[in-house]
């Protein structure tokens, strides 16, 4: 997909792309410079509401468990 930049600086966020991620009104974005790429992050306006469940059966209870086990084997 691609859109155009106008002359003030002001570009169209495609229809599916609004979305697929939600992008309303008001919905802030951040602009990451790699130094080759340009990417568009949406930011969510409850950061802690839109991760719930992200990390779900990752297990990492156990992962957090098991290395602290092997740090005390170390230590």
């Amino acid at each position: 997909m691609e859109s155009t930049v106008t002359v003030r600086g002001q570009t169209a966020i495609p229809a599916v792309i609004r979305r697929r991620y939600n992008i309303k009104p008001k919905t802030k974005l951040e602009w990451v410079d790699d130094g080759h790429t340009i990417t568009v992050l949406p930011v969510p306006y409850d950061a802690i509401k839109a991760l719930k469940g992200k990390l779900k059966g990752l297990r990492l209870t156990e992962a957090l468990l098991k290395s602290r086990r092997e740090e005390r084997l170390r230590g």
